[in-house]
């Protein structure tokens, strides 16, 4: 896949994750409140397993502008992802409207990719045959800081799912 978008900025392995909400930029003051309210969230959920298995892109393979690796719906984790909305926008986070879309990105592409090349990674996509299970035992709070190497993710805060 690397091959036939070699123009895309594919994601370490370092980096790779599932975003549950994402808090933009924030003042350095924030750190506390969002770790108390994802601590409240936490707490009402045990941990669960994730099912990860096949690969896509936002809006389509034709137009990829980010290619991701699917999380399978799940009712726990949709309760999470709830959870954590509500919480935050009854403290005045702003609310994310779109639907919730689970997945592990694997590379964003900047500009169009000529059709051989989307053509190319379509057809790599379909030849992956992957499927992974990952515990999820904690929500964790992760900075995210721009750089010419791409963004680094630094975790702040690390909140065990059912207080343990």
């Amino acid at each position: 896949m690397r091959t036939a978008a070699s123009e895309a900025s594919w994601v370490s392995e370092g980096n790779l994750h599932l975003s549950i909400k994402f808090f933009g930029e924030q003042p350095d003051t924030a750190l506390a409140e969002l770790t108390t309210l994802l601590s409240s969230v936490a707490m009402a959920h045990q941990p669960f397993e994730l099912r990860v298995s096949g690969l896509g892109a936002f809006p389509n393979l034709r137009a990829p502008r980010v290619v991701w690796m699917g999380v399978q719906q799940d009712p726990r984790l949709e309760l999470v992802h709830h959870d954590v909305e509500a919480a935050c926008a009854a403290n005045a986070y702003p609310f994310e409207a779109r639907a919730f879309r689970p997945h592990i990105t694997l590379a964003r592409v900047r500009q169009p990719l000529p059709l051989a090349n989307a053509r190319a990674l379509a057809l790599a996509a379909r030849a992956v045959v992957y499927k992974g299970v990952q515990q999820v035992h904690a929500l964790s709070l992760v900075e995210s800081t721009l750089g010419p190497g791409g963004p680094r993710y630094t975790k702040v805060a690390s909140i065990p799912l059912g207080g343990g």
